[in-house]
């Protein structure tokens, strides 16, 4: 196989999957593992892809580590809207319970709220708290723990997460794999994003297509775990096809 037609192979591969690896690649074009190296550093020299530990993702695709909440809230805000909008659908009607977890996606979502809503609000987030009581009359309980500085979530909290029963949490992810489920940067973030999925009775997961195959350090649910994501369009058909494979419903806008 000429460098061409690998490097082509290694760039798809890691826009379908949200990653490609050193070993993946050798395996699949017959070449030994420093050969791909070599084109994998080549390819991020030309802007194609970044170099992670054991391969690479696409350019720009740099969501394995926490950024600060005003840096990811300026990012991708069209998908974001427009997810937030459709996950307005999976909200119980009546006095239900929800949770909102953290995040900028999050903030749209609540801010979307009804204002004659009357739900049962539980939340990690400040921000996400402030946001759902300025534009409704649900119940907003914010649960208290260590503030995060770069996700403004608030952590040290499992146990009061594990006495709650709610009808929906909406979570948000910094990646979601087929093989390494949702995961997050931080231990004490992954543990309270845990109990959540463990204290509701249906799941759904607001992620825009960036997050679709990437993995982040630490799990906190597999995909058994959710019952519903909503991503936008740019998710690739491959993942797609893997998503509705493992049994999740998957919502595009």
């Amino acid at each position: 196989m000429y460098p061409a037609e690998r490097h082509k192979w290694l760039v798809t591969t890691a826009r379908d999957e949200g990653r490609v690896s050193v070993t993946q690649a050798s395996e699949r074009l017959g070449v030994v593992p420093e050969t791909i190296r070599r084109d994998l550093d080549v390819l991020t020299s030309r802007g194609l892809l970044t170099r992670v530990h054991g391969g690479a993702i696409p350019a720009g695709f740099d969501l394995l580590g926490d950024q600060p909440l005003e840096t990811r809230d300026s990012s991708a805000v069209t998908e974001k809207e427009r997810i937030a909008q459709a996950a307005v659908d999976f909200l119980p009607s009546g006095r239900g319970a929800i949770i909102l977890d953290a995040g900028s996606t999050m903030a749209r979502f609540a801010a979307l709220l009804s204002p004659s809503s009357q739900l049962t609000i539980f939340t990690d987030s400040a921000p996400v708290a402030t946001s759902a009581s300025t534009h409704s009359t649900c119940d907003v309980q914010l649960i208290g723990g260590r503030v995060r500085p770069t996700t403004q979530a608030t952590v040290g909290n499992v146990e009061q997460f594990d006495r709650l029963r709610v009808e929906v949490a909406f979570l948000g992810t910094n990646g979601i794999s087929v093989d390494h489920g949702l995961s997050t940067p931080d231990v004490d973030e992954a543990a309270t994003k845990a109990a959540m999925v463990r204290c509701a009775r249906e799941v759904v997961v607001l992620a825009d297509s960036r997050k679709i195959g990437a993995e982040s350090t630490t799990r906190f649910a597999t995909l058994d775990d959710i019952d519903v994501l909503i991503t936008d369009e740019g998710i690739s058909e491959h993942q797609l096809k893997a998503l509705k494979k493992a049994g999740v419903d998957v919502v595009i806008v």
